[in-house]
């Protein structure tokens, strides 16, 4: 690479990690807001978060970026730079043209408006009380809208919602998407009445015990050192706190978890603590040479889904996991669980049953939440469908579709955060998570024949180094549809997961 271009290389570079310094600045303050802010700072936190977007702004379209990258395009060295610095050329220059589209006012008032429609979130959560919610969330959605009519030109998608789709799951489409969910929706729907039908109940009494909150933080620590996620050594590069919503939040060297303890449901905070350190482990895995460069962030929120969901329940619901696990979770609660068994436990966890809450609902149903989700962000930003129809259209839908009533917007419309938090065309990945874990793993059983005879002495070293190499420090390298096929040979397909649910849950329920 000759002097010109190098030197345009690594002021490029500079750039990027003050950019990428600051993101993380920002993640803190939001983690902040969720888990130790008092209510009362939400308008000041509102100013500081738009104050910090436009100065992100400012500084992901300054006009020397343009100038470097067309130097570096130009050059007639170009084709001698390595796979990876073309990686992050090609994603600086994709962030360049699509943060000088948006006007720096609009970018501002979107951070601001996320701010208060959380806030204002929390409070009419508490009182079931939509209409308190409503014209905030408006608000949001037509300035995400706004958004996306622009950034539909940019990436030069064939909807708003493509483009909206294309922050969180790089060229992805909306008919991808519905293709392959409707697929997974028919195996879904086909298992769940075998499981329906089938005499072979879970008791899940055990699942409803009480367990005060300080046992359940010391389970949380206990799940968190099994799965290699430090949060209690002076080297602790993690923490877990509380929040109404879990969620991660962190790069490389400081990443935390948190969770919601309910004294009654203590195995909720089991499994959103092993989803939230999937997370944790993947961002704690990238590759360290690239840190602070685009190739060294995540490949793609459905990407990071896909690690959380095999943590949470491929290996957080199996039968081998907990054969390790339960004499320590029975050791931490006692004398609550003493005379629970292994196959009691398990079957337990394991319950399918339709459900109103998403974050609570069993592997086989989860999906139809999504998939729902989906179907009402595609009609939202197409303008077939308004905010103030959303509970109505929401109700319909699980009624249909899952069989349960929804009896207030609290446990419907109100339920997730996401999209007060303004992350339309973020549903989705949570599906498509589950659908690259089960390719994941029916290529890792391939490479590690015994890795569940490995989970059940509690050895987890060998699946987390399998993870690593493959999907954690690849980082950003390559679009999710390229590493997946890369790393399991095969094109997004949703049979290999269903294959893992047909054949834990036939077994678990004997048909």
């Amino acid at each position: 690479m000759t002097r010109n271009i190098r030197s345009a290389y690594e002021k490029l570079l500079t750039r990027t990690k003050d950019l990428i310094v600051l993101s993380t600045a920002q993640s803190i303050i939001h983690w902040d807001m969720e888990t130790m802010m008092p209510p009362k700072a939400v308008e000041q936190r509102s100013q500081q978060l738009a104050l910090l977007s436009r100065i992100s702004h400012k500084m992901s379209t300054a006009p020397e970026i343009g100038k470097l990258l067309n130097t570096i395009l130009t050059s007639p060295q170009h084709d001698t730079l390595s796979e990876v610095e073309k990686r992050n050329i090609h994603l600086i220059k994709k962030s360049y043209d699509e943060q000088t589209a948006l006007p720096e006012k609009l970018v501002a008032e979107t951070a601001k408006q996320q701010a208060i429609t959380v806030n204002t979130w929390k409070k009419a959560k508490k009182q079931r009380n939509f209409a308190k919610l409503k014209p905030e969330l408006e608000k949001l959605v037509t300035l995400n809208k706004q958004a996306a009519q622009i950034l539909m030109q940019v990436k030069e998608t064939t909807t708003p919602y493509d483009a909206l789709l294309d922050e969180y799951e790089p060229k992805m489409t909306a008919s991808t998407i519905e293709a392959t969910f409707n697929n997974l929706r028919q195996g879904l729907t086909a298992l769940l009445e075998k499981i329906q039908n089938s005499h072979n109940q879970p008791d899940t009494s055990i699942l409803r015990i009480r367990m005060p909150t300080e046992k359940q933080r010391k389970i949380a620590q206990a799940l968190t050192q099994t799965l290699s996620y430090d949060t209690i050594t002076p080297a602790a590069g993690g923490r877990i706190d509380e929040t109404e919503h879990p969620f991660t939040s962190g790069y490389y060297d400081d990443v935390r978890i948190t969770t919601h303890y309910h004294l009654d449901n203590y195995t909720s905070a089991i499994f959103s603590v092993l989803h939230e350190t999937g997370h944790a482990i993947y961002e704690q895995n990238l590759n360290t040479e690239w840190k602070y460069q685009p190739a060294g962030s995540p490949c793609s929120f459905g990407i990071h889904e896909s690690q959380s969901r095999l943590y949470e329940n491929i290996i957080g619901r199996s039968k081998e996991f907990w054969t390790h696990m339960l004499p320590k979770l029975k050791q931490i609660s006692a004398p609550v669980l003493a005379n629970v068994s292994l196959s009691q436990f398990v079957h337990a966890i394991n319950k399918v049953e339709p459900s109103k809450i998403r974050i609570e609902a069993d592997e086989v149903t989860y999906n139809l939440h999504v998939i729902i989700r989906f179907q009402i962000e595609k009609d939202l930003f197409a303008d077939k469908i308004r905010v103030s129809e959303l509970p109505e259209i929401w109700s319909q839908k699980y009624k249909e579709q899952i069989g349960v009533n929804i009896e207030n917007d609290s446990e419907g419309v109100m339920q997730d955060t996401h999209w007060p938090s303004g992350l339309f065309g973020y549903f989705p990945t949570y599906a498509l998570g589950n659908i690259y874990s089960g390719q994941l793993i029916a290529t890792l059983s391939k490479d590690i024949q015994d890795w569940r005879s490995q989970l059940a002495q509690g050895k987890l070293e060998k699946i987390r180094v399998w993870l690593t190499k493959n999907v954690h420090s690849q980082g950003d390298l390559y679009d999710p549809a390229d590493l997946i096929k890369r790393v399991t040979g095969k094109s997004l397909d949703a049979e290999p997961y269903l294959k893992y649910l047909r054949e834990k849950y036939s077994t678990l329920y004997g048909f």
